[in-house]
Protein backbone atom coordinates (compact mmCIF):
# COMPACT_ATOMS: atom_id res chain seq x y z
CA UNK A 1 0.00 0.00 0.00
CA UNK A 2 1.34 3.26 -0.31
CA UNK A 3 2.96 5.31 2.12
CA UNK A 4 2.02 8.86 2.28
CA UNK A 5 4.18 11.42 1.89
CA UNK A 6 4.57 12.49 4.91
CA UNK A 7 5.58 9.04 6.98
CA UNK A 8 7.98 8.68 4.29
CA UNK A 9 9.77 12.37 5.58
CA UNK A 10 8.99 11.11 9.44
CA UNK A 11 11.10 8.20 8.47
CA UNK A 12 13.80 9.46 7.00
CA UNK A 13 13.95 11.24 10.92
CA UNK A 14 13.17 8.21 13.37
CA UNK A 15 14.11 4.92 11.40
CA UNK A 16 11.63 2.00 12.04
CA UNK A 17 10.95 3.03 15.63
CA UNK A 18 7.44 3.36 16.64
CA UNK A 19 5.29 6.11 14.97
CA UNK A 20 1.78 6.82 16.09
CA UNK A 21 -0.85 7.32 13.13
CA UNK A 22 -4.33 8.04 12.87
CA UNK A 23 -6.21 5.62 10.69
CA UNK A 24 -9.73 5.92 9.31
CA UNK A 25 -11.83 2.40 8.23
CA UNK A 26 -14.74 2.85 6.17
CA UNK A 27 -17.58 0.45 6.67
CA UNK A 28 -19.50 1.04 3.74
CA UNK A 29 -23.06 -0.42 2.88
CA UNK A 30 -25.90 -0.94 0.14
CA UNK A 31 -29.16 -2.01 1.59
CA UNK A 32 -28.00 -4.88 3.11
CA UNK A 33 -24.74 -5.66 1.55
CA UNK A 34 -21.43 -4.70 2.84
CA UNK A 35 -18.64 -3.28 0.49
CA UNK A 36 -15.00 -5.24 1.22
CA UNK A 37 -11.84 -4.99 -0.75
CA UNK A 38 -9.32 -7.64 -1.40
CA UNK A 39 -6.18 -5.64 -0.25
CA UNK A 40 -2.79 -5.67 -2.51
CA UNK A 41 -0.51 -5.94 0.43
CA UNK A 42 -1.16 -9.13 2.00
CA UNK A 43 -4.67 -10.41 -0.63
CA UNK A 44 -6.90 -9.98 3.15
CA UNK A 45 -10.38 -8.44 3.02
CA UNK A 46 -11.66 -5.91 4.51
CA UNK A 47 -13.24 -2.42 4.27
CA UNK A 48 -11.65 1.02 3.00
CA UNK A 49 -9.28 2.18 4.95
CA UNK A 50 -6.46 4.61 4.99
CA UNK A 51 -4.19 7.16 6.97
CA UNK A 52 -5.10 10.51 7.86
CA UNK A 53 -3.43 13.28 6.45
CA UNK A 54 -2.01 16.03 8.59
CA UNK A 55 -5.06 18.65 9.09
CA UNK A 56 -7.32 16.10 7.46
CA UNK A 57 -10.96 15.64 9.22
CA UNK A 58 -10.93 11.77 9.34
CA UNK A 59 -14.46 11.51 8.00
CA UNK A 60 -13.39 13.41 5.00
CA UNK A 61 -10.55 10.60 5.09
CA UNK A 62 -13.18 8.47 4.63
CA UNK A 63 -14.70 9.88 1.82
CA UNK A 64 -10.88 10.59 0.16
CA UNK A 65 -10.33 6.58 0.57
CA UNK A 66 -13.36 4.99 -0.75
CA UNK A 67 -13.31 7.81 -3.75
CA UNK A 68 -9.47 7.12 -3.89
CA UNK A 69 -9.40 3.02 -3.34
CA UNK A 70 -12.62 1.82 -4.79
CA UNK A 71 -13.85 4.86 -6.85
CA UNK A 72 -17.41 5.85 -5.22
CA UNK A 73 -18.69 8.51 -3.40
CA UNK A 74 -19.75 7.77 0.05
CA UNK A 75 -21.92 9.66 3.15
CA UNK A 76 -20.21 9.34 6.19
CA UNK A 77 -23.00 8.72 8.39
CA UNK A 78 -21.81 8.12 12.11
CA UNK A 79 -18.76 7.03 14.70
CA UNK A 80 -18.51 3.71 14.89
CA UNK A 81 -15.64 3.33 17.08
CA UNK A 82 -12.54 4.37 18.26
CA UNK A 83 -9.52 1.93 19.62
CA UNK A 84 -6.22 1.50 19.79
CA UNK A 85 -4.40 -1.02 17.18
CA UNK A 86 -1.97 -2.95 18.83
CA UNK A 87 1.62 -2.18 17.25
CA UNK A 88 1.86 -3.46 13.85
CA UNK A 89 5.52 -4.14 11.88
CA UNK A 90 5.34 -3.87 8.80
CA UNK A 91 7.25 -5.98 6.17
CA UNK A 92 10.45 -3.34 6.02
CA UNK A 93 10.81 -3.29 9.98
CA UNK A 94 8.52 -0.07 10.50
CA UNK A 95 6.87 -0.33 13.33
CA UNK A 96 3.63 1.39 13.54
CA UNK A 97 0.53 2.22 16.69
CA UNK A 98 -2.33 3.18 14.70
CA UNK A 99 -5.60 4.74 16.44
CA UNK A 100 -8.13 3.39 14.40
CA UNK A 101 -11.60 5.59 13.97
CA UNK A 102 -14.56 3.52 12.52
CA UNK A 103 -17.10 5.14 10.61
CA UNK A 104 -20.59 3.57 9.06
CA UNK A 105 -20.51 5.05 5.73
CA UNK A 106 -23.55 4.90 3.09
CA UNK A 107 -22.75 4.22 -0.55
CA UNK A 108 -24.19 7.09 -2.66
CA UNK A 109 -22.45 6.54 -5.96
CA UNK A 110 -20.39 4.74 -8.44
CA UNK A 111 -19.72 1.12 -9.25
CA UNK A 112 -16.63 -0.44 -6.96
CA UNK A 113 -13.40 -1.09 -8.82
CA UNK A 114 -9.65 -1.21 -7.64
CA UNK A 115 -9.18 2.32 -8.44
CA UNK A 116 -5.66 3.19 -7.18
CA UNK A 117 -4.02 -0.46 -7.37
CA UNK A 118 -4.05 -0.48 -3.28
CA UNK A 119 -6.57 -3.37 -3.59
CA UNK A 120 -7.25 -5.85 -6.45
CA UNK A 121 -10.75 -6.56 -5.92
CA UNK A 122 -14.11 -5.28 -4.56
CA UNK A 123 -17.04 -7.22 -3.90
CA UNK A 124 -20.05 -6.48 -1.87
CA UNK A 125 -21.00 -9.12 0.25
CA UNK A 126 -23.73 -10.63 2.97
CA UNK A 127 -22.73 -9.58 6.25
CA UNK A 128 -21.97 -12.35 7.16
CA UNK A 129 -19.64 -13.05 4.80
CA UNK A 130 -17.79 -9.79 5.34
CA UNK A 131 -17.63 -10.48 8.80
CA UNK A 132 -16.66 -14.03 8.38
CA UNK A 133 -13.44 -12.59 5.84
CA UNK A 134 -12.94 -9.46 7.54
CA UNK A 135 -9.29 -9.46 9.54
CA UNK A 136 -10.28 -9.59 13.61
CA UNK A 137 -9.66 -6.01 14.22
CA UNK A 138 -11.87 -4.75 11.16
CA UNK A 139 -15.20 -7.34 12.35
CA UNK A 140 -15.64 -5.44 15.33
CA UNK A 141 -16.38 -2.11 13.16
CA UNK A 142 -18.31 -4.33 10.61
CA UNK A 143 -21.01 -6.05 13.70
CA UNK A 144 -21.09 -2.13 14.83
CA UNK A 145 -22.09 -1.03 11.19
CA UNK A 146 -25.01 -3.47 11.11
CA UNK A 147 -25.88 -3.10 14.53
CA UNK A 148 -28.43 -0.23 14.20
CA UNK A 149 -26.85 0.99 18.01
CA UNK A 150 -26.52 4.70 18.00
CA UNK A 151 -23.05 4.77 20.45
CA UNK A 152 -19.80 4.55 19.29
CA UNK A 153 -17.45 1.74 21.01
CA UNK A 154 -14.48 2.44 22.88
CA UNK A 155 -12.58 0.63 25.48
CA UNK A 156 -13.80 1.43 28.71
Amino acid sequence: MPTPDFVLALRRHIGHAPLPLVGVTAVVVRADEVLMGRRSDNGAWAPISGIVDPGEEPAETARREALEEAGIRIRVERLLSVHQVPRITHVGGDQVDYLDIAFLCIWEDGDPWPADGELTQLRWMAPHDAIALAPEGKKRAIRLALSGAPEAFFER
